[in-house]
């Protein structure tokens, strides 16, 4: 089983992965994000450092996603707290012209040789929410974010969503306290466990 569970910046997806691959005895695949040497110097100077910091997550999490693979991805469960698509999200968001045609084409050749998962979790919540959980986690980097930004970030994310052809759960982040509240983490669990592909659903 490979599940991953995806949405924007500060939605709550590592403690979501972290709950599901408790509930199903999984490895956790986590993103490297406080390791990309120029994320800080994007969010003071984004048109500088955009191309750089976009080609550093994507090499990132095609070698993670690889070294999954060539782990036996399938001998166990697998819950991963990004999918390998987000970065084409952000890249089609921050990057213009010949960057992102560069961009695209080294994307294009590294996309088909990722596994796909059994389940997209997808996180969704309003900028408020959204803003209120990345002050709360204290990131520096992350202290001057605007809302702008989360906003259009959150918009990138449900039209891509909106025609994704995998199977797909959307969760209102809002609507549930999966960490604090016992009720509303098995609420969450159940609706990922009813999601499942038949096949995937083993744990």
């Amino acid at each position: 089983m490979y599940v991953v569970v995806e949405g924007p910046i500060g939605v709550g997806k590592t403690s979501l992965t972290r709950l599901l691959a408790r509930e199903f005895n999984a490895r956790v695949n986590l993103e490297v994000v406080e390791e990309n040497p120029f994320l800080a110097k994007f969010y003071e100077n984004p048109g500088a450092f955009a191309f750089q910091v976009q080609a550093f997550f994507l090499l990132s999490r095609f070698k993670q996603l690889q070294a999954l693979v060539q782990g036996d991805l399938f001998s166990g469960n697998v819950v991963s707290d990004y999918f390998f698509d987000k970065d084409f999200i952000f890249a089609a968001m921050n990057l213009k012209d010949d960057e992102f045609a560069l961009y695209e084409d080294l994307y294009q050749h590294l996309k088909p040789r990722v596994a796909q998962p059994d389940l997209v979790v997808y996180l969704r919540a309003e900028t408020d929410v959204l803003l209120s959980r990345i002050a709360k986690r204290g990131r520096s980097f992350e202290r001057d974010m605007q809302a702008a930004y989360l906003a259009e970030l959150t918009r990138r994310y449900d039209e891509y969503f909106r025609t994704y052809e995998g199977s797909l759960l959307v969760v209102d982040a809002a609507q549930y306290d999966f960490v604090g509240n016992a009720l509303d983490e098995a609420a969450v669990l159940r609706c990922v466990r009813d999601a499942l592909p038949g096949e995937a659903a083993v744990a």
